[in-house]
């Protein structure tokens, strides 16, 4: 059983209007996530819970009502699942959340889903059902003390990398997400490398140090003070990004988007 500290909610619509490029909406089963991630924008929505909620991480609202919201109804437009929570974050396994969305929205409905879990892999029989469906993994560089500082509750990098071998086996269109890239601690041509066989297309994402907060910028700076000096100062930074996308272009791969904060 998890020690998630579990919240269930009722909510009140599961369509939400995005701001992220390329969706237009976006479908959130729970609002909060157990991989912890320590750069994670979405840590913002602990000031809008109760202080008995604790530290983001340890907490997840599940909206158990999801599944009859989203019965048999159809929006227009590219949905994302999800932007503040990981669909496949690990008390899915038990109770399932996402699946029964998956059940019971049309399948008609143009479905993105972003994940770090193998999880996801449970439910090829019902994203086969749907006439578009992409897949794509979020994946970095981060092994050793970077993966425990940074990503300690999610899935291995490597992991990442097989289930999205998976899943091109299997047929389905999928994209790699590589996020966040920090100086010193991201190869890029090694991600490229090891993914741009099972990718149809890629996303890149250059840290974003003021959503990240203040405690990722702390741990940065003690724990690896060459990537906090370039990311800090507006010089080195500018000559990171620009030698970073030198990189991309270098390989001939589909690139959708490169997010720079």
């Amino acid at each position: 059983m998890s020690k998630t500290k579990i919240i269930k909610i009722q909510a009140k619509s599961i369509f939400t209007q995005s701001k992220l490029s390329g969706a237009k909406w976006v479908l959130n089963p729970y609002v909060g996530c157990e991989h912890n991630c320590l750069y994670c924008y979405a840590r913002f929505i602990n000031r809008w819970r109760p202080s008995n909620y604790g530290k983001w991480g340890t907490w997840v609202e599940v909206k158990i009502n999801a599944p009859e919201l989203v019965k048999d109804k159809y929006v227009d437009g590219l949905v994302l699942m999800s932007s503040i929570c990981d669909a496949y974050q690990p008390i899915e396994k038990e109770l399932k959340l996402t699946r029964k969305i998956l059940e019971n929205i049309d399948k008609r409905v143009k479905l993105t889903i972003l994940t770090k879990s193998y999880l996801v892999l449970r439910d090829i029989d019902l994203l086969k059902q749907f006439k578009d469906v992409e897949i794509g993994f979020t994946i970095n560089s981060f092994t050793n003390k970077a993966k425990k500082l940074f990503e300690p509750d999610s899935p291995t990098n490597n992991k990442r990398i097989e289930v999205l071998k998976t899943l091109k086996k299997q047929g389905f269109k999928t994209y790699t997400f590589v996020s966040p890239i920090i100086p010193e601690l991201i190869d890029l041509k090694d991600i490229i490398s090891k993914t741009k066989d099972y990718s149809d297309y890629y996303w890149f994402e250059f840290i974003n140090v003021r959503g990240a907060g203040k405690q990722f910028s702390e741990t940065l700076k003690k724990e690896f003070p060459e990537s906090y000096k370039i990311i800090t100062d507006k010089e080195n930074l500018q000559k990171f990004v620009e030698d970073s996308k030198k990189i991309i272009n270098s390989y001939k791969i589909k690139v959708k988007g490169i997010e720079i904060h």
